[in-house]
């Protein structure tokens, strides 16, 4: 009886330390903006609806208790003018949040805005779907390659985080690559493009980033224009995003600005996502 009772006391411990381990604050950073209004039918495949939708760029940074730093994307490089522009590794010091601190960049697909930034942080283990690494640096930039949203330029730049050791090629669906956070692949954006499934403080939290360009994909269940190897494969996704969350509030678009008068803003260009509390 009484190793019975010890034996229960340990695992509830384990298991509330663990779960304290594994669970995530979220937070969207919009770090440039320009003039980006599109109507929903020019970015919704099928629709006819003519509401504008404005978009923007963003970062997501994960952290846990554990000392966890953890970047979805990494943004860009500026080369010509926007309406707003801040360095992605400057624009974490509104969360205190230090370039060398960022353990781990979660690389959701290699279009220049979401990887031209992967080396300002220097401490940071890559995670990419090696379908689509191999497919970046190889195929692409044959005849019959798809180089439409891909940046020559940034090639060295995962090639000399795999030279260093930092990067993690991960192979397949539905894989927990960090304790408390998964991946998943089918949306096509790019060859193999990847999402991220997160322990967050809300419960189960998507970062679709743009495996879902805008709420209004995921509202009417339509695929982006041009950008996807699979249309129907990246509607599919979207109605598994939903089974695999509590609430679709938890689903969370790549470019759609609605996010940030949707959730508590932290600071200027800052929100946390978290449902409000009940």
């Amino acid at each position: 009886m009484k190793a019975g009772i010890i034996y229960l006391f340990f695992f509830f411990l384990s298991n509330t330390l663990f779960s304290q381990d594994n669970l995530y604050d979220i937070y969207a950073l919009e770090f440039a903006k320009n003039d980006w209004k599109s109507v929903v039918s020019d970015i919704a495949v099928g629709s006819i609806v003519k509401d504008t939708v404005k978009g923007h760029f963003v970062i997501w940074l994960l952290r846990n208790k554990n000392g966890k730093n953890i970047l979805v994307d990494a943004g860009f490089i500026l080369k010509e003018p926007m309406a707003t522009y801040v360095r992605p590794d400057s624009v974490l010091q509104k969360l205190q949040v230090k370039p060398g601190d960022i353990t781990d960049i979660i690389l959701t697909h290699p279009h220049w805005d979401h990887m031209g930034g992967i080396h300002l942080f220097p401490n940071a283990m890559v995670w990419m779907q090696e379908d689509d690494f191999n497919y970046f640096v190889g195929k692409a930039w044959q005849k019959d390659g798809f180089t439409d949203g891909l940046e020559k330029n940034d090639v060295p730049k995962i090639i000399q985080k795999n030279l260093e050791g930092k990067l993690t090629l991960v192979k397949g669906d539905s894989i927990e690559i960090i304790p408390g956070i998964r991946v998943f692949i089918g949306s096509k954006h790019t060859k193999e493009s990847q999402y991220v499934l997160v322990n967050g403080a809300s419960g189960k939290t998507i970062i679709a980033s743009d495996n879902i360009w805008f709420y209004a994909n995921l509202k009417y269940l339509l695929p982006i224009p041009h950008y996807t190897f699979d249309p129907v494969g990246y509607v599919n996704q979207m109605k598994r995003m939903k089974r695999l969350v509590s609430h679709t509030d938890l689903i969370i678009p790549g470019h759609d600005i609605e996010v940030f008068s949707k959730f508590p803003k932290v600071t200027e260009g800052v929100v946390k996502i978290e449902l409000p509390k009940k």
